[in-house]
């Protein structure tokens, strides 16, 4: 039976560890690796090779010459055991040493570098991050190769020991917010953290909301941006996307292309977008109000038409509209979960036959039928995917509330949700700001998207140690070149 150290016993009982001695004249050196998680060229050619050319080095000489950057020797047990999970090869002289070397030969599998597919972008960077953390923080420090970037990794998941990075700007990210974000982090008591999205949640400053309070992006250009704003990000190893913190509800209508387009162009798209969730929320509803209870205020230039739609449907306007939305919700979980081009058959004809349908045999109007599909239409104008869910979810209270009081149960839960969300917080800062706390000098980029000349500070909400961007008169002035 082949001899191995004690405390590597344990790991042998997998198959897919490898333990063998290799004699030399000093003393028998002992080397372990997971075999699934290693790199075999490395071991191969910068550790097995040192050692086949000189069998009398010395514990001390074998790992000067060892030609890897990071190796390191470790005497804990634990600090052995976590490095052989990650893929590090572990090298023991004597079977009763303490002492013990580890030498990194990770085996870089995973996808390379592609373009974004939920966040795409027309005229932006099409880059996007993958699941390898190395490579996120590389397409950060590209983006941001200031001195001053911080990184600082952690572990948690008691099973997953997910690797997790935290990344700001030192002297400009404000020590508060940063406090905050790295004490959630490293509070965590949970055994298996999969994916950033998990990470995310337990992060956040309440999980009984529906309304997401951090963002995640796939867009290194967006998260440069961030950091540099004095937002703070958080990378997890096994995960495509970035999340970054504090944020205030405005941020989640806006797209970072916006920035890349003119600013006239940019505020008017983000206009529209706003609108456009108003629409999605307030149209089910007012439809519901206006037909139950407030008919008179239909116009007579309306009025025909909507008669002549509802004239043979025996539902009421509440259950009419129930009908249609949850149709539309049967058809975006199908479209979701089915592959793509499946999926977009599903939508498309699955909307027109039931939508037809339900006209012809008189469960809906058509007028009805309008409403929804354009409300539905624009809930996909909201680009962050959580707030577009929240968005989908908030249409139903309002309906409720549109059934049992009219345009004043519309009033009654919008006044709720405003004093709900200015209960929200995220890592401290006000969910509302700068609209609540009122900040005028910041308003500035919510409702319209600004020149660049405009950007001379900072938004004050995220409280950065360096508030000024550049001087304001010097930024305003273009300078030309002297013939």
């Amino acid at each position: 039976m082949t001899l191995v150290p004690e405390k590597w016993k344990g790991l042998r009982e997998s198959s897919d560890f490898v333990c063998y001695e290799h004699p030399t004249n000093n003393d028998s050196i002992f080397i372990g690796y997971f075999h699934s998680l290693m790199e075999p060229k490395v071991l191969h050619d910068h550790i097995l090779g040192p050692l086949s050319n000189d069998s009398t080095l010395s514990f001390n000489e074998l790992y000067r010459s060892i030609p890897v950057g990071e190796k390191e020797i470790v005497y804990d047990w634990d600090t052995i055991q976590n490095k052989l999970l990650r893929g590090y090869v572990a090298i023991q002289f004597g079977l009763q040493n303490e002492q013990c070397m580890v030498v990194n030969a990770t085996a870089s599998r995973g996808r390379s570098i592609s373009t974004p597919e939920i966040e795409f972008t027309v005229e932006g960077p099409k880059e996007a991050f993958v699941e390898s953390l190395d490579m996120n923080l590389n397409l950060i420090r590209k983006r941001v190769p200031f001195p001053e970037l911080r990184i600082k990794e952690f572990e948690v998941g008691e099973l997953s020991k997910a690797r997790v990075a935290v990344c700001y700007i030192k002297g400009l990210t404000n020590e508060q917010y940063l406090n905050t974000c790295i004490q959630r982090i490293t509070d965590i008591q949970f055994d298996q953290i999969t994916n950033i999205t998990i990470l995310q949640q337990m992060i956040e400053d309440n999980s009984n909301t529906v309304f997401p309070l951090t963002i995640g992006t796939e867009r290194p250009d967006y998260v440069a941006w961030a950091v540099s704003s004095g937002q703070i990000i958080v990378l997890m190893d096994g995960s495509p996307i970035a999340v970054f913190a504090p944020v205030n509800l405005g941020v989640f209508f806006i797209t970072f292309e916006d920035y890349y387009l003119p600013w006239i162009v940019g505020s008017i798209l983000r206009i529209i977008r706003m609108s456009s969730v108003l629409f999605s929320v307030f149209a089910s509803p007012l439809y519901i109000a206006v037909m139950t209870y407030h008919g008179q205020g239909i116009s007579n230039v309306f009025l025909p038409t909507i008669v002549s739609s509802r004239i043979n449907v025996p539902f009421p306007p509440f259950v009419e509209v129930l009908i249609l939305e949850l149709v539309i919700e049967l058809l975006r979980e199908a479209g979701a979960r089915l592959p793509t081009k499946i999926g977009q058959t599903i939508g498309i004809v699955g909307g027109i036959v039931l939508g037809t349908a339900a006209v012809e045999a008189a469960l809906t109007s058509n007028f009805l039928l309008i409403i929804v599909a354009l409300s539905a239409l624009a809930s996909f104008t909201t680009p962050i995917f959580r707030m577009s869910a929240t968005i989908r979810l908030l249409r139903f209270p309002f309906i409720l509330a549109a059934q049992l009081g009219g345009l004043l149960g519309i009033f009654i839960c919008t006044i709720a949700i405003f004093a709900h969300l200015l209960r929200l917080t995220s890592l401290g800062m006000p969910y509302l700001v700068p609209f609540y706390p009122f900040r005028s000098s910041d308003a500035y980029d919510t409702l319209i998207r600004p020149s660049y000349s405009k950007f001379h500070h900072r938004l004050s909400y995220f409280r950065s140690q360096k508030p000024v961007r550049f001087d304001k008169k010097q930024g305003k002035r273009k300078k030309d070149i002297d013939e």
